[in-house]
């Protein structure tokens, strides 16, 4: 039989490798990926067969909300199928897209990380006086889908493409009461393309647009959280309103009441500003007290682990209950928590990693309680602690938070 795209059974088979390498939940059909792996041959034949044919329609994008500090985050998660077929796609486009994308343009990129975003920024902090923290309101949301099909026209000219990046704008969202709802703008936080869809749509929005029309501005764009580095209050609020009336263009507002005029106070700078602190991709710029190579000391403006970031790791041990685990050992205790641990420290510890030792004796008193109820010799409070203190000694490597920090 004749097929009307040409895409082959090798580029399903490593599309589906990739997704299941991503791992993430069951969509609307309720099919996991333990599932989809059991008749995987079958399933991914039908994606292949769909895809090639023209006949492929994605289903309905199951609707999850994660809570956050104020409301709720809106996710959409897709099949496992249509996640696959969501990775070939994405896989065809995505390294003729990402050539035309700005250098300062950070977020689901290949080489391109958050940690080198807030480098970027923590170097031009010092440099620029002033820092303009932009928020976009609901971006994921609201991306308007006309204006983002023009956008991806412009680098694609396959038409099977074409056509299902329009069926996936377009799929509709299923609540978690089961109504469908339609969608008429926005593309999915929880999608395979949607990442690489939202950085073509700022990049036409934002990044070009301040390049051509404010070259001397530097800026990190981390999906749809960007700083600006401006050298004096005026240019930062005239910035402010140039950007709101270009986000009008794209049927996109500013969010007034989480935008922020920052002035990145230090030694050097002695004027004075209401707002002196932001944050970035999880962590919290701010005057910090710093020592120069010399041993002098001196108020820098740096970054560390946001409050934020830590107040959500504190939730996330104490959801562990490793205290009630006197049934396991402490190896079994060290497996369970080193991944989650490592993300930590490999993340929040590049700037400023002593923010983490309060994370470090959080833990450990996790532990002491652990050791108090599993061993009867270790009742009291200060024998329990002798003796993790002991352990970890003895044992750096066994636990991440014992290894990566001292004292």
């Amino acid at each position: 039989m004749a097929r009307s795209n040409d895409i082959s059974q090798k580029e399903i088979l490593l599309a589906y490798k990739a997704v299941a390498e991503n791992k993430g939940a069951a969509g609307v059909d309720k099919q996991s990926l333990q599932d989809f792996e059991q008749k995987k041959d079958d399933n991914l034949y039908k994606i292949w067969n769909r895809m090639t044919s023209g006949s492929y329609f994605p289903p309905a994008v199951r609707e999850v909300e994660i809570p956050k500090e104020k409301g709720v985050r809106k996710l959409g998660i897709p099949t496992v199928a249509d996640r696959v077929a969501q990775m070939v796609v994405k896989k065809r486009i995505e390294s003729d897209i990402d050539k035309i994308f700005h250098e300062d343009s950070y977020g689901y990129r290949p080489n391109k990380s958050a940690l080198d975003a807030v480098g970027k920024a923590r170097e031009r902090c010092w440099r620029k006086d002033w820092v303009l923290d932009l928020d976009i309101q609901g971006f994921f949301d609201n991306i308007d889908h006309e204006l983002l099909m023009l956008a991806v026209k412009r680098h694609i000219d396959e038409a099977w493409i074409l056509l299902y990046i329009e069926r996936w704008l377009k799929a509709p969202l299923e609540a978690k009461t089961g109504e469908i709802k339609e969608r008429i703008k926005g593309t999915p936080q929880g999608g395979v393309i949607s990442p690489l869809l939202a950085n073509l749509y700022l990049h036409y929005v934002f990044d070009e647009w301040m390049e051509i029309n404010f070259p001397e501005i530097a800026f990190e764009r981390y999906a749809d959280d960007i700083v600006c580095h401006c050298k004096s209050l005026n240019q930062a609020v005239k910035l402010q309103q140039e950007i709101e009336k270009r986000l009008d263009k794209w049927k996109l507002r500013l969010n007034r009441d989480k935008t922020r005029i920052v002035y990145c106070k230090d030694s050097r700078r002695k004027g004075k500003y209401p707002n002196i602190k932001f944050d970035f991709l999880g962590y919290e710029f701010r005057p910090r007290q710093s020592k120069s190579k010399d041993g002098r000391i001196f108020m820098g403006f740096n970054p560390a682990a946001s409050p934020n970031s830590i107040k959500k790791m504190y939730q996330a041990i104490k959801k562990w209950k490793i205290h009630l685990k006197s049934d396991v050992s402490i190896e079994y205790l060290a497996k369970m928590i080193n991944q989650t641990v490592r993300g930590w420290f490999n993340y929040y510890g590049k700037y400023r990693r002593s923010e983490l030792s309060r994370i470090q004796d959080y833990i450990n008193t996790k532990l002491v309680s652990w050791a108090r109820r599993k061993y009867r010799s270790l009742s009291g409070k200060l024998k329990a602690f002798q003796w993790i203190k002991q352990t970890s000694r003895r044992r750096p490597g066994l636990c991440v938070h014992w290894s990566r920090m001292t004292g």
